[in-house]
């Protein structure tokens, strides 16, 4: 039996199958925080509304990144969130990853612990891609 035939044959369980699973990675993506465009960053950055958390490794970090963020790489997060704490109540956390991989993780870790969280949508990627400002360490 080829996987054609088997397609065909179970059709019904296949589609159930894809369904759950879109629905378990929509429901995944959504514990990290709602994702916002570069525009929203933008403009949550210039009326100081947002604090940029970005979560690469310090090496990528210092590649570039957006001024004014800080550097808490994913693999440190469930430690170091208590550096954001003096931002809890006065700020919402905007999470920078490289392409989204780690934005969501990061993000349920921050609120988990109480803080109002979201993340840049395609990450520095797409940050790059739109030949937005960045600085180099």
């Amino acid at each position: 039996m080829s996987w054609i035939d088997f397609v065909n044959e179970e059709w019904m369980l296949i589609s159930l199958f894809m369904v759950l699973a879109i629905a378990f990675f929509v429901l995944e993506s959504r514990k990290g925080g709602k994702s916002v465009s570069h525009h929203e960053v933008t403009r949550m950055i210039n009326t100081d509304e947002g604090l940029l958390v970005d979560v690469r490794d310090a090496g990528e970090f210092s590649g570039g990144h957006i001024s004014g963020a800080m550097n808490i790489p994913h693999g440190s997060m469930t430690t170091r969130y208590v550096e954001l704490e003096k931002y809890r109540d006065k700020k919402q956390i905007i999470v920078v990853d490289k392409m989204g991989q780690h934005a969501g993780p990061s993000g349920k870790i921050l609120r988990d612990h109480g803080f109002n969280v979201v993340r840049l949508q395609g990450g520095m990627s797409e940050w790059l891609n739109q030949n937005l400002p960045v600085v180099k360490a």
